[in-house]
């Protein structure tokens, strides 16, 4: 299953706009900080926010047996502007343009590129380097002129760049707030286009579709999977056994900070998505001091680090999938699926059976449609498309919908597999998995009872941690008391980081201020809703964070309305939401 949907699923935003921005919009502006880290022209997929390297400073990937040459190949196709698109907001209301020149009565941003070397143990300063690749949009403000230094930004993962989010937080920020902040986005170690780029099998044959279903029917069927992610754990000990050690939240934190000091900045600022607020949240603990403004955007559970989080979202991504059913339902003129959420269940379990016996296009099976269907989990703006699909499928046994839609977001190519090596190499090695499959079993066969939709397809897509070559290690202890304000966003219904995440997170931090949403939207703020980025924008400029502290465990400080659910595509007032997010 594709790095989105897993714990700290944004890493599709880590290209956001991928395949749709030019390399023109770069601008060299040379310079150099502490530690010597010089800015100059972005290599041209760079400049675009894609996952590629070119030139001197292709990545670098040993020798192997059906190892792929993913220099020149990590790049961002289709299915990583679908969630640029579906959890930050429709690509419409940052057209492409927009991005390319930043947006209307501002001036083309201007990128500049750099590398970073930081030490592979950051106990040994002094020893085995890798390299880090950053960019950075200026902000206009000079300094002394209310310049506010760095925003770094993450979009999540583990395993996503930032890049594009880069460009895309600089040209989604009010024009106030992008001025004063320079804009710093990087990939993380791991992920191309910094230095190793992971990659642990082959993705043309290891994802070849349609792979054995998720949901095994058999004990054969069962050991299949097993088998596969036997495969993979050992594809990534053979190739990076140097460097998984290594391959920590902690470890990527401390880079983070050597990228504040090549900076020559004393305090930097942090945007974070999914994955990335537990990121930020474990910078901030180690340098509590370093931190100027702290903003989480749907936040992981420290509490449930990783294996108890993962069984957490299982059971909230099935609710979420049983709101999208019931929507189906809702529509049922359009859809023509059933008038009852049981109904409509019915015939999308139907469907899943049907696949596994007769793949769509021969391609698109039970595990590939988990993967298409999982991303509704993320953002109500997919549901006609996935909607439609289903119906043509479901009624007119028409299949073309599915296979567009596994080959604009679901197909497995170097870049998401790079992504996926990192996402294992950080979970797998930041804490303890149960390394007995009978304990995977029990657990997936207890879930599934309940929240059939996830709770498999998951337990697949974390299983090479039962077999990791390197043992989980004990995670940090997140928390910290001397911090300025912080401001953690949360949709209340958020399926891949459950709301109890950031309840518990706010308990660790005494600084920290709840701003809920009330949709299930999965990346909450830049996404177009106004509430909550006027409610940022404040914040980013002068450290206000909303209300007073809630007084009771469940209590955010302070909730703004949820993105409405969308109407069926074919319908007028869909129809006008399309032409209005493109007017935007």
């Amino acid at each position: 299953m594709p790095v989105k949907r897993v714990v700290g699923v944004v890493a599709g935003v880590a290209t956001l706009v991928a395949g749709l921005v030019g390399p023109g919009a770069a601008h060299a502006v040379p310079g150099q900080g502490a530690r010597g880290l010089v800015w100059g022209p972005c290599p041209s997929r760079v400049a675009s926010g894609l996952a590629e390297w070119t030139g001197s400073g292709a990545p670098r990937v040993p020798d192997g047996p059906d190892l792929p040459d993913v220099t020149g190949a990590l790049t961002a196709t289709a299915q990583d502007t679908g969630l640029l698109g579906d959890v930050l907001g429709p690509i419409g209301a940052v057209p492409a343009d927009a991005v390319r020149a930043g947006v209307p009565g501002r001036q083309p941003q201007q990128i500049d590129c750099a590398t970073l070397r930081v030490p592979l143990d950051p106990r040994e300063p002094s020893g085995r380097q890798i390299t880090l690749a950053l960019n950075r949009i200026r902000g206009a403000a000079a300094a002394g002129g209310g310049r506010l230094g760095t925003l770094l930004v993450n979009p999540g993962g583990p395993g996503g760049s930032g890049l594009g989010m880069a460009r895309y937080a600089a040209a989604s920020l009010p024009r106030d707030v992008a001025a004063r902040f320079d804009v710093v986005g990087f990939a993380p170690r791991g992920v191309g286009p910094s230095e190793p780029a992971l990659s642990c099998v082959d993705p043309r044959r290891f994802y070849a579709a349609p792979r054995p279903d998720n949901v095994p029917r058999t004990k054969a069927d069962e050991d299949v999977l097993v088998s596969r992610a036997r495969e993979y754990a050992d594809g990534c000990a053979a190739r990076w056994g140097w460097f998984l050690p290594h391959l920590t939240t902690e470890n990527t934190a401390r880079d983070m900070d050597a990228i504040r000091a090549a900076l020559g900045e004393g305090k930097i600022s942090y945007l974070g998505y999914s994955y990335g607020t537990y990121l930020g949240a474990v910078y901030a603990t180690l340098f509590p001091q370093r931190v100027r403004r702290l903003v989480l955007d749907s936040v992981v559970d420290p509490d449930g680090v990783w294996y108890d989080a993962n069984i957490a979202q299982d059971h909230s991504f099935d609710l979420r999938h049983r709101d999208f059913l019931a929507w189906v339902a809702r529509h049922d003129d359009a859809y023509g699926l059933g008038r009852t959420q049981q109904g409509v269940s019915h015939a999308w379990y139907a469907m899943r059976s049907r696949l596994r016996e007769r793949p769509a296009g021969a391609i698109v099976g039970p595990s590939e449609l988990d993967d298409i269907y999982s991303e509704g989990g993320y953002s109500n703006r997919l549901w006609p498309k996935l909607a439609a699909a289903f119906s043509a499928y479901a009624l007119r046994s028409d299949a073309a919908g599915l296979v567009r839609l596994f080959h604009g977001q679901a197909e497995i190519d170097p870049a998401e597999e790079n992504s996926y090596a990192v996402y294992l190499g950080v979970e797998c090695r930041d804490a303890p998995w149960p390394r007995s499959w009978a304990r995977w079993h029990a657990d997936t066969v207890r879930t599934h009872a309940s929240a059939p939709f996830m709770a498999w397809p998951n337990a697949v897509y974390n299983a090479p941690c039962a077999f990791w070559p390197v043992r989980g290690g004990t995670p940090i202890r997140v928390g910290a008391a001397n911090l300025p304000p912080v401001l953690l966003i949360q949709a209340q219904h958020d399926a891949a980081t459950p709301y109890a995440g950031a309840l518990h997170l706010r308990d660790r931090f005494p600084t920290a201020r709840l701003l809920s949403e009330g949709g299930g939207n999965h990346g909450v703020s830049l996404a177009g809703n106004g509430c909550v980025d006027r409610l940022l924008a404040a914040y980013l400029l002068d450290g206000t964070t909303p209300a007073a502290r809630g007084t009771t465990r469940r209590e955010p400080g302070l909730s703004c309305p949820g993105v409405p659910d969308p109407q069926p595509a074919g319908s007028p007032a869909g129809q006008a939401a399309r032409h209005g997010a493109a007017r935007r």
